[in-house]
């Protein structure tokens, strides 16, 4: 919040004589203070409204009265007006090039490290001996995002995959297994049909008496620790990740083998659990299940809505899972924080499961539960994506379709591209472009995954940002100076369109404290968009390489290249690359 930040501590003292010259307390309007709500009035307002019963005068008088008196001391730093009773503040030119001179020769542009917390971040969850679909897209893009902002702000981020590679389905997935014979299983899971496998096996549980009792007593066997159940179970559960880590690859996350902590992980810990909530008295007996009420929870019929423990069967269920990662993720790994990368289905369930965690002494009240939850990918007729068939679409098909169009439209742009840069930079557009088009909406909010939309190089998409930085390569490989020699130029701001780039530079810093604080990276993709947008106007409006004169050249290309940097830092912050040449 550089911006904006230094210009109100430079105001405060101004304005604080002014108002005490008045008899209004610094405690009554320095609140009030904050950033510009119309961006062209100003960069910081200060609105009297409220001001108005102790000043017994319009907004409007009360704005023009202060404007009047803080006028001639603000003279070096900023320029004021009164507009609808708000008293809005300018940085002058020369005030904001100094702002920008600290941002350029700042390796970390502006942006500090905190105090270092340790974060659980759970994303992604595949099921093993399932395929990738679209929908585990936002997890896993989100997530990634997520542990990239919070370990540059300084803390320690613990990547977990919680995959799904425990429970009853396995029981028939190792008959299934068997049944063809571990080498043509491992080839087929292999080759990335896990679909296919998975639905073979359905098939036969349902259709086949013998397979689904085999299948029953296998689970019992599995869940029992018998060696070689557990040897075929990881024969599954290694050849499925196999796969997956494919789809991370052309993702370009950073997830690896090491991270996966699935459900088994935690089996051992589930019978604690139970035992920890019977010490604390607050588990309960309910039709045969153990329960814990969790309290201002009801069901449909008003009655007290539980969260079951232990099932009837003596099978344990998803939350039992979760307040162990929970004991897991605090005396074992001591997380200060857990953020849960899930959908917004899962709402209830998480803040029952937190609620159980604190009462039962899991966490304490300073521990940060999050659940970070997100809407569904639709497709273009509103509908939740699927293939033509009905089936939903693996995520895999779409990454490979996305590089295959961004192929085409650089060739079309671009014919000299040829060859292994050609194939890299398609892969960089198309991967990024998926990513971009998921992350830079509000992760709350469902939204259309439209192919041609997100390839598009006009509008808010990673084409359009990676071809912004890929225009200042161009531009510095015709200049063929020294880059390094830019970060002590004097900047000299003259034209509106460079006092407007010059003012999102500035707020960068703060656009990404603000994506990380509210785990929203699609706040930072906004922001990236904005400098992207304003560098084009700047471009098209501020002759670079052939300014009025030396020291005007410099300036220009000092302002490219701190937009370049912040546009591959913010870029990168959200895992997409960029390519020098488009």
């Amino acid at each position: 919040m550089i911006l904006i930040r230094e210009l109100i501590n430079e105001m405060i003292p101004i304005f604080s004589k002014a108002m005490n010259s008045l008899g209004v307390e610094d405690s009554d309007w320095v609140p009030l203070i904050g950033r510009a709500t119309v961006e062209d009035h100003g960069d910081v307002a200060l609105p009297c409204h409220s001001l108005a019963s102790m000043f017994r005068k319009p907004p409007q008088e009360i704005a023009e009265q202060i404007c009047a008196l803080v006028e001639e001391d603000l003279d070096s730093i900023a320029t004021v007006s009164s507009i609808s009773g708000f008293v809005n503040v300018s940085a002058e030119p020369e005030w904001l090039s100094k702002c920008l001179l600290k941002l350029i020769s700042d390796p970390r542009l502006g942006i500090g490290v905190e105090k270092p917390l340790t974060f659980a971040v759970d994303y992604s969850a595949p099921n093993v001996a399932k395929e990738m679909h679209v929908g585990h897209l936002r997890s896993t893009v989100i997530g990634d995002s997520i542990v990239r902002m919070l370990e540059f702000k300084g803390h320690r981020a613990i990547r977990e995959n919680h995959v799904g590679d425990w429970g009853t389905p396995f029981g028939m997935l190792i008959e299934h297994l068997l049944d063809l014979g571990e080498d043509q299983a491992a080839n087929e899971l292999g080759v990335g049909d896990l679909d296919s496998f998975y639905k073979q096996a359905r098939t036969k549980f349902v259709s086949n008496d013998e397979f689904a009792n085999r299948s029953r007593s296998r689970v019992v066997l599995l869940q029992g620790g018998d060696p070689e159940t557990l040897r075929l179970w990881r024969v599954l559960v290694d050849e499925s990740m196999r796969y997956l880590n494919e789809v991370y690859s052309m993702l370009g996350v950073l997830l690896t083998d090491q991270d996966i902590k699935g459900e088994s992980s935690y089996q051992d810990l589930l019978p604690e659990v139970v035992d920890r909530l019977m010490r604390e008295g607050i588990l309960e007996t309910s039709e045969g299940a153990d329960v814990v009420f969790p309290g201002g929870w009801v069901n449909r019929d008003g009655a007290p809505l539980p969260m079951i423990i232990r099932k009837a069967d003596g099978g344990y269920n998803y939350s039992t899972s979760d307040l162990a990662c929970i004991i897991d993720r605090v005396e074992r790994l001591g997380c200060d924080g857990f953020l849960y990368v899930v959908g917004t289905p899962q709402k209830q369930h998480f803040e029952m499961v937190f609620q159980v965690a604190e009462q039962a002494g899991f966490m304490s009240p300073s521990h940060q539960a999050i659940h970070v939850n997100f809407g569904s990918v639709l497709d273009i007729d509103g509908k939740v994506l699927k293939s033509r068939e009905g089936e939903v679409i693996k995520l895999h098909d779409l990454l490979d379709e996305a590089i295959r169009r961004a192929e085409s439209a650089i060739n079309e742009k671009n014919p000299e591209l040829v060859g292994d840069e050609r194939d890299d930079v398609a892969r960089t557009v198309g991967i990024g472009a998926v990513k971009y088009a998921d992350l830079s909406t509000e992760r709350t909010k469902d939204y259309v995954f439209d192919l041609e939309r997100m390839l598009s190089f006009e509008g808010n998409t990673a084409p359009y940002l990676q071809y912004a930085y890929a225009r200042i390569c161009s531009i510095f490989r015709k200049w063929e100076g020294e880059r390094d020699h830019l970060t002590s130029v004097e900047l000299i701001l003259t034209h509106p369109e460079e006092l407007v780039l010059a003012r999102r530079l500035a707020d960068f810093p703060s656009a990404l404290d603000e994506s990380i604080s509210t785990f929203s990276p699609h706040k930072l993709c906004t922001h990236l968009h904005s400098i992207a947008s304003s560098f084009a106007s700047f471009y098209e409006n501020c002759n670079v390489l052939k300014g009025e004169g030396d020291e005007i050249i410099r300036s220009r290309l000092a302002m490219c290249d701190l937009t370049a940097r912040e546009l591959k830092l913010g870029l990168g912050l959200l895992g997409i690359g960029v390519p020098e040449r488009m």
